[in-house]
């Protein structure tokens, strides 16, 4: 079965006074659809852009892995346990939140920052923070989050190439940039697709594309 969720269609939060804009494919904060809550171990899936100079001041996370896709612009991240870094367009960044982690979030450059940020619920709550960064992840290359018993794929498709699906119990494909068209229905930025019991399926390019797919 395939669900289409348009980007249209996202929860707008964030705080565009203070130059933070961000869209939620999910029940978040003080928006709850009972209906919209999760897709498998996937619990968020939210598209933040800040303005230069803003950013999300320290605030606590636990029980939740965060996977983070810049999509234009440079993120700066520093938490609690003495974690700092600039995440790129290309790089993969994980924070697991364990027991308790706090964490700062900021466009410290002089560009807009547009970025993609995933939330997934890990098997076994608690244990210690941790943290990683994967620098340039290469086209096809799966990031695996086996906590959650996850896989992120990352695919840049040029016009008219033809990608599979992985086959799986469930996947989540979310368009970055781009348009692909999949069993008959164009996906443009923004839109995303909850496929579950996935086998066989594959996508098609209009012109060039970004697209990021969880595998559950």
């Amino acid at each position: 079965m395939i669900q289409l969720w348009r980007g249209r269609e996202r929860y707008q939060g964030g705080d565009p006074e203070t130059g933070i804009e961000t869209l939620h494919a999910f029940s978040f904060g003080p928006y709850y659809d009972p209906g919209n809550v999760r897709f498998g171990a996937l619990v968020a899936c939210n598209e933040e852009r800040l303005a230069p100079g803003a950013g999300f001041d320290e605030h606590p996370h636990r029980d939740v892995l965060i996977v983070t896709w810049v999509v234009e612009g440079e993120l700066t991240h520093r938490d609690s346990s003495g974690h700092a870094s600039v995440v790129r367009p290309g790089d993969v960044q994980r924070l697991s939140a364990g027991g308790g982690v706090r964490h700062v979030e900021r466009n410290d450059g002089a560009e807009p920052l547009r970025f993609v940020q995933m939330w997934l619920e890990p098997a076994d709550p608690g244990g210690e923070p941790s943290y990683e960064i994967v620098r340039g992840i290469a086209d096809g290359t799966p990031y695996a989050l086996e906590p959650a018993g996850a896989e992120l794929h990352i695919r840049r498709l040029a016009g008219g190439e033809r990608a599979a699906l992985p086959d799986a119990a469930r996947v989540y494909l979310h368009v970055v940039r781009g348009e692909v068209r999949l069993a008959d229905e164009v996906l443009e930025p923004g839109d995303a697709a909850r496929i579950t019991e996935a086998r066989d399926l594959d996508m098609t390019a209009a012109g060039p594309a970004e697209l990021l797919m969880w595998e559950m």
